[in-house]
Formats: structure tokens, sequence, C-alpha cells
């Protein structure tokens, strides 16, 4: 498959894009109009770096308003296009968009528009330019998909055909199996982007609101299959409207887009495979053929199977420690080569890292997976553009594959073992005299606090390199703002990883995290759990009496056991399959955690409780450090 970019899609100058789709391995570039108009380079510049650089100048883009116009209009935007042909000349490029008309268009008639449609296409063919009609949207009189190809084919020119948007036809929710039936010859381009289902009106969702594949909710890859049943084999390009891609770093970005066209290949060539061609179908149900564009594919990798450990990098260690002490975490000791700690209760290893750490507060700094074959996750995780984390290891030591993950958390894929077990530990010394830890543990979840400018990326990376299904977002109010939570997590629950994009903050010109990260670990007795805890002096997270009040109201329940929530500072939830108990620590540098007791078929959170958690760490920090305001 051939890639492409539209140059709308990053920041930065004509030259910064241009450079950063080169490094992330795009064959082609779309040249949107603006970035040429405002770049200091001469069109025989933007050609020759093109060139120098290995990218394709694939189309020109956009040409707006042309057709369904009166006589006037219509000479002015034929001189128009013939400039525009002329550039292109000297750009060495060889196709433009051309959009259905949204404000200058004044008669619906086919006619008119097939025939002054052939006129462009007439010239375009005096200078050797191919002219792909696309139908926006929000066109006034074309904003099907369909209809534009039925113009195309009323024309019959060789050089006008179709582009094919995702966006324009997915955001209309146009049926995309008559995309099977066109003439390949006539689909000149297709472009692809992702949005999140959102009520709005079409053109500021597009405007603004466009992700790259897999951030977003289409159906991308069926789309997808439809265009490749269809014989097209020219590229498919990203256009993208997104105000935080267009303020975040150039490289960066471009390398997240790169990676979303190898997911979205990976997922096409699968949705074709498992989906049989209308009145194809042999014994099997799959018909399975060659088509002009060909697919490729990733290692296969299975879902993760469960959290191997958490990782927490510090300076001072001496809080972490305390606080896991009287959680009941049992200490293993430490490294033999290395300066880190081991921290277990049941299945729950928690890390604590000293390595590296100089005036570093607490923070998540690694989780590991298990998975079936690390080295196969790590090379699909590496083709999708993951950066690799080195890891130095001394002999008879376990080699962990390591990949950073958008916000730099590292990853470490571990191999897995079926009683749950780690063989890794056995690198640690004897632990110190501990209290008894439960019988049972296992980390239930992290949440991780993304920054604004790399959520998106996030949802991606994890869905494409570790399997994870993002699972309906959820807007939680604090006193900053409304906190964006998205969940990802395997088929079974066994890995949940909470992705949280809460409001920038700025105190004194100095930007930091609104909210802090935290590690929750699932127990058999969360009451037990939580009266050891007390017993060894753990500083609960406080919770207001008027919570337990609304509790009584919402769910009637027992006065004893209403009564030990609040004495414990216990958190409560119920749903039609379970009940959920939980309780938080105080944070510790950016980190706190969490004990949670699942019961029954609960399958949540207890996101009714998240408000309250976060006004009672709200106050806590602000009562800390009375000098910031906000």
């Amino acid at each position: 498959m051939r890639t492409g970019i539209a140059t709308v899609c990053l920041s930065g100058t004509l030259k910064e894009k241009m450079q950063a789709c080169a490094i992330a391995g795009f064959d082609g570039i779309e040249i949107f109009e603006q970035d040429l108009v405002t770049s200091p380079l001469s069109p025989e510049d933007v050609r020759k770096m093109a060139a120098d650089l290995g990218l394709g100048l694939d189309l020109y883009q956009p040409f707006r308003d042309f057709d369904g116009v009166s006589p006037d209009p219509l000479k002015a935007n034929l001189r128009r296009a013939e400039a525009k042909f002329k550039l292109m000349a000297r750009l060495g490029m060889d196709t433009i968009l051309v959009c259905s008309n949204v404000a200058t268009a004044t008669i619906d008639d086919d006619a008119v528009r097939a025939e002054q449609l052939a006129q462009l296409a007439n010239l375009a063919g005096d200078h050797g330019v191919k002219v792909a009609y696309e139908a926006l949207a929000w066109g006034k009189y074309v904003n099907d998909y369909e209809h534009a190809y039925r113009l195309v084919e009323m024309v019959d020119h060789p050089n006008l055909g179709t582009c094919l948007d995702s966006f324009h036809i997915l955001s209309r929710d146009w049926e995309t199996s008559h995309i099977e039936a066109f003439d390949p010859e006539k689909i000149f381009f297709v472009q692809v982007a992702d949005a999140p289902k959102l009520s709005m009106d079409v053109l500021s969702w597009s405007r603004h609101y466009r992700v790259f594949p897999g951030e977003g909710q289409f159906e991308l890859a069926k789309f997808m299959g439809h265009v490749v049943r269809a014989g097209y084999s020219g590229p498919v390009s990203l256009e993208v409207f997104n105000d935080v891609f267009r303020q975040s770093d150039v490289e960066r970005t471009a390398v997240d887009a790169m990676r979303s066209l190898i997911w979205l290949e990976e997922q096409s060539a699968k949705w074709l495979a498992g989906t049989p061609a209308e009145g194809a179908a042999g014994n099997s149900g799959v018909v399975r053929r060659r088509y002009p564009m060909e697919l490729a594919t990733l290692p296969k990798v299975n879902e993760p199977a469960g959290f191997n450990f958490a990782e927490v990098k510090a300076d001072d260690t001496a809080q972490l420690e305390k606080l896991l002490g009287q959680l009941g975490f049992a200490f293993e000791g430490r490294h033999r080569t290395k300066d880190v700690q081991l921290w277990t209760m049941g299945q729950a290893r928690v890390i604590i890292n000293e390595q590296a750490a100089q005036h570093a507060e607490p923070a998540i700094a690694a989780l590991g997976f298990d998975v079936d074959s690390p080295v196969i996750a790590s090379a699909r995780a590496q083709q999708l553009k993951a950066p690799v984390v080195a890891r130095k290891v001394q002999a008879d030591e376990e080699v962990f594959q390591g990949i950073s993950a958008p916000d730099s958390t590292e990853i470490f894929l571990c191999q897995g073992s079926p009683d749950g077990t780690a063989a890794w530990t056995h690198e640690f010394g004897e632990g110190l005299e501990h209290p008894s830890a439960g019988s049972s543990a296992v980390i239930d979840h992290v949440n991780l606090a993304q920054p604004w400018q790399h959520f998106d990326e996030a949802v991606l990376f994890y869905t494409s390199a570790l399997a994870l299904e993002p699972q309906p977002f959820a807007e939680v109010p604090s006193p900053s703002g409304l906190v964006r939570s998205q969940v990802m997590q395997t088929s079974d629950g066994a890995v949940r990883l909470v992705l949280n994009l809460a409001p920038i903050q700025q105190a004194r010109n100095e930007a930091r995290k609104t909210y802090q990260e935290h590690i929750a670990f699932a127990v058999d007795d969360l009451v037990a759990t939580a009266r050891a805890a007390r017993d060894r002096g753990l500083e609960f997270l406080q919770i207001p009496a008027n919570y337990y009040e609304d509790l009584d109201a919402r769910f009637d329940l027992e006065p004893d056991f209403l009564a030990t929530l609040q004495e414990l500072n216990l958190l409560f939830d119920r749903d039609a399959d379970g009940e959920f108990l939980h309780f938080y620590t105080a944070t510790v540098g950016s980190v706190f955690f969490e004990m949670v007791e699942r019961r029954g078929n609960y399958d949540g959170y207890g996101a009714p409780n998240a408000p309250v958690r976060h006004a009672v760490q709200y106050d806590s920090l602000h009562r800390s450090t009375p000098h910031r305001t906000t």
C-alpha cells in the first residue's frame, strides 16, 4: 500500500513537514495550498527537496467552488485552474483535488455540472493534469460520493476521476459497499481520516475533530476493504484536520500518523480475509484472492494475559516503602546488580527503582505485561514505530523486551507463566521481615495521566502495539474541569489500563499535572485489608461524610455495612452485575494506590465515586501547596 499524508495534518513550515514525513517513512505527500503559498521555497525548491527526501508529490489541494456556477464565475474559475495547472508543472505534480462547490454554486443541475467539469478536464488534459473530484459532506448540491462518481461517469474523460474521502463518506453514514462497483480507473485518489462519533454540524466536526485511523470510531477497515475490492491501487493518504496535531511536535505527529496507516493496512487485510465478497463465498464462506493493492500484515500477537509488574521510580523511596508495607506488601529484597527493590502481595508485584532518579519524586515509570512471545510482540511494536527501551542485563538475568509509550512510560513485554509467577524474581535477595501478606492479590488496573497533545496517540499505541481494545470514553467532573477517561482493556479484563486526559493547569508560569496517577490492586476481602492497613498506620484518603449520606440515599445499605464503609473511608458502587468496594491512599509524589474488591461480575471502576476522589485530592494538594493558585 502506498502511504501518504496531507501537509495540513502537521505543525510547522512546509520544509519541516516534508522532513518529518520522510523520517516517518511516508511514500508521498499531499501539498496543501496554504503551506506552499506561505513558504519561502519556490515550487522548484519543493520539487527538488521532495526528490532528495524520497517523497512523491501525490496531490495538490484543494481547488474549491468550481462547479454549478453561471458563465462569468466559470470563466474566472477556469483561469484560476489554468494557473494552478502551470504551478503543478513546476512542482512536478499531476493530480489536483477539486471539491464539490460549497459557497458559490447557484445552479442545481447535473447536466450543467457535468458540462463544466468536462471543460475543466479538457483544460487539465492540455497540461497533463488529472482532476480528482470529491463530494464534500457539506457540499451545497453535491455531498454524496456516489453523486460525485455519477458526474465523473457522465463526463467520461480520462483526466477526470473521483477522490474518496472516508470522513466525507462515513460522517454521513453513507453505505460503502457501493464503492466496489466503481471503475478503479476512475478512482484517482483515496483519503482517510478517523473521528469520534459526535453530535455537531459536520463542517465543524471535520475541521477540528478528525483523528488518525485507530484513534476514533469510524469503520475504516471496512471502508478500505471495499476500496481494495474495487481494484484501486493508488495512494492511501491521511487528511486530518485537528487542532491538537497542528500544535504538536511535527516529527512525533508524523510517526503517529504513519503508525495509524500501518495499523489500518493490517486491519483492512483482516477485514478482507474474514468478510466474503457478495455472492462469491465458497465452502468456507470466505474468498481469498489477490487485489491490485497489496496489504501488508504485522506479526500476530495475542492480547496480554495480565500485568507482570508495575514500577515506580523515585530518588527518596522511604515514603513508598512505608506505604507499601502499610498496605500489606512484602519486601522481597534488592536486585543483585541494580538499585531496585521488589515488593509483592500475592501475584501483584511492585518494583521501586532508584536508578538514575536523582531529585525525582515518586512517579510510575514502567509497566510489565505477560505476553505469549515477548520477541514477536516487540517486533510487532517496532514495526509500528514504537521506540525501543534499552535495558542493561548481566549473565543469568531476564532479558525484557521494552518499548516506550507516548507518555514515556516504559512498557516491558514479559514471558507469562500459567501460574502467574515471574521467573525474574529470583534475581532479588531474601526479603526483610514483613507483615503477613494477603492470600491473593493482583494488579487490577493502572491509571496513567496523558499529556493533552499525546492522548489520541496513546489510544492508537495501546490498540495497535498491545492489542488492547478501547472502551467508550467517559468525562468525569473535577475541581479543575472535566477529565476525559479512556479505558483500554483485554477482552477478559485481565489487563485494564485507564488513560486520563486532565485539564491543563498553569501556576506561576509552571505547567504541572492536574491530577496524579495510580496503581490499583484487587483483593478478596477489602474490609479486612483496610482494617489491617489501618492498624499499620496507613493514611487513607479522607472521604467526606456527605458522601456516605448520599450513598445511603442511593443504595439503602445495611446500617452496619454503611458504618463500616465510613469508618474505613471505603467507597462503594453497585450495578446490575455486582458490587465494587475500594479505597485510596494519600499521594506520594505523583503516585497513589487504590485497593479494590470486585463482587459478582462488576466490571467498572466506581465511576460515580471519581468526582469525590478528585475533589479530596484537589483539596489536599492545595492545602499542602498554599503558594500555588489556579
